[in-house]
């Protein structure tokens, strides 16, 4: 008996020692429950109905294997009884309201080309929705519904959040109303292809199609973010989710509520990366800063006497760490404001003071002209422009379209074609404007291969390109 008690002694003390590490750590786990209780009245299901043409209409999810994607619920199959040559497109999203008369935040590619935008509240109520305005650059939208009294959410410090930090995200993931997922902040001030103004906050909670609006929490139960975005190879979750910070999409709730547009800050300048070499070859002791490539006409950049090769080292004291920093420092500076900008010329330091001005519609959202055309921009998947004068010199060519941007998806990076490109024939044709070009696209047969000739680095080569098919 007594050498059974010394056995069983040290196992009943590992077991309770066990027992006890477990506890504490149960202890130690986040508990996500009251937040759900208190938070959920206030987080809607968005239903959106659309008419697109059945011959032009955008890609299905399914058919895109798309590296970033906005995620707002899968495309519908055409609904029956329609236009001929048109179909009727149903898609889900979520948002959240922010204010107790009827105002309700969510991203603006949810709610995008919307004929009909149905609100399904958390008591089953739906009302129909209309927007008061969106901001494509920082994908978020107010929304306006008839109804008084709603309950609504807390609204934390976005610029408080860590990396490490608990988070949850409530939404509609395939139509499944308020689904709860939960996971860390990975990392925050992310950028994203396309995507410099937004300081995005990375995390690993699971977002699926329908949680695009819906809000992301910290522990405090205070919203910190809108989901946007995750990033995927297969189309599904993949453990990266991208959120926009509730400090930015605050901002653009009260200027699209109040003055019913955005208004940022704009220098009118094209920046690049400072690689290794180019710092070396202008004297910098690293590679944080934006290098400036080119100046747009009579604008606050050229006006303070900014030029083409100096390196913006800091604006208003804020260091800027590399080319993604400086548009978002800019851009919460107000339209008619100065900045101070230290910048490296020559490899000498000097201070510019910039007035800034407010962000041309035609510009796109790295500062450089945007594409002439939604239907260029939907065959070809780049965004173009005419050569300015300084880049004739520079190139050293009289005519072409200066492809500025090119989406990973689309035609023309399948053709190999990179932001940079001179295209200066299509299909035969010289091409002397961008215009002209669109409107060779438009012409064109997308059955066939068609010959394009691009001239890169002050090399002509032609590529093959296919577009979509109009059948």
């Amino acid at each position: 008996m007594e050498r059974m008690t010394r056995w069983v002694a040290p196992w009943l003390l590992m077991a309770v020692t066990l027992l006890s590490f477990q506890t504490a750590q149960a202890r130690e786990l986040p508990d996500f429950t009251q937040l759900v209780k208190q938070a959920a009245p206030a987080v809607v299901n968005i239903a959106t109905t659309s008419s697109v043409s059945a011959s032009s209409g955008p890609y299905s999810q399914q058919e895109v294997p798309e590296i970033f994607r906005r995620f707002f619920g899968d495309q519908m199959p055409p609904m029956p009884g329609g236009p001929q040559g048109e179909e009727e497109r149903k898609s889900l999203g979520s948002g959240f309201v922010i204010r107790k008369d009827g105002y309700i935040l969510t991203n603006a590619h949810v709610v995008k080309d919307a004929d009909e935008i149905m609100v399904r509240l958390n008591d089953r109520r739906e009302l129909q929705a209309k927007v008061v305005g969106s901001d494509v650059r920082t994908d978020v939208a107010l929304l306006k519904v008839d109804a008084n009294d709603l309950p609504t959410l807390k609204i934390g410090d976005s610029d408080d959040l860590e990396a490490g930090e608990w988070v949850a995200a409530i939404g509609s993931p395939f139509g499944f109303d308020h689904s709860v997922t939960a996971g860390i902040v990975s990392a925050i001030n992310r950028t994203l292809p396309s995507e410099t103004y937004v300081p995005f906050i990375q995390t690993d909670v699971a977002i699926n199609p329908g949680n695009s609006g819906g809000p992301l929490f910290n522990l405090d139960g205070e919203v910190v973010g809108i989901n946007s975005q995750i990033y995927t190879r297969s189309g599904g979750f993949m453990g990266l989710s991208f959120a926009v910070p509730i400090s930015v999409a605050m901002n653009v709730a009260d200027q699209l509520r109040t003055e019913g547009h955005v208004s940022r800050g704009w220098l009118g300048v094209v920046i690049q990366p400072v690689s290794k070499d180019l710092a070396e070859s202008f004297g910098l002791d690293g590679t944080s800063g934006a290098l400036i490539s080119d100046i747009s006409d009579d604008s606050p950049a050229q006006k303070a006497g900014l030029e083409a090769g100096d390196v913006i080292l800091s604006a208003n004291g804020s260091d800027i760490q590399d080319s993604t920093t400086l548009p978002r420092v800019v851009g919460r500076v107000s339209p008619g404001d100065e900045v101070k900008l230290q910048v490296m010329r020559n490899g000498d330091k000097r201070e510019v003071d910039v007035t800034v001005g407010d962000w041309p519609e035609e510009m796109a959202a790295d500062g450089s002209p945007s594409t002439k055309s939604s239907d260029d921009q939907t065959q070809l998947g780049i965004a173009i422009s005419d050569l300015s004068d300084q880049e004739k010199q520079q190139l050293d060519i009289d005519k072409g379209a200066l492809v500025r941007r090119v989406d990973p998806r689309g035609a023309a990076a399948a053709a190999g074609i990179q932001p940079g490109d001179v295209v200066v024939s299509f299909d035969q044709k010289p091409i002397d404007s961008a215009d002209q070009l669109i409107a060779e696209v438009k012409k064109a047969d997308g059955d066939r291969a068609i010959p394009v000739r691009i001239v890169r680095d002050g090399n002509s080569l032609f590529v093959a390109l296919r577009l979509k098919s109009n059948d």
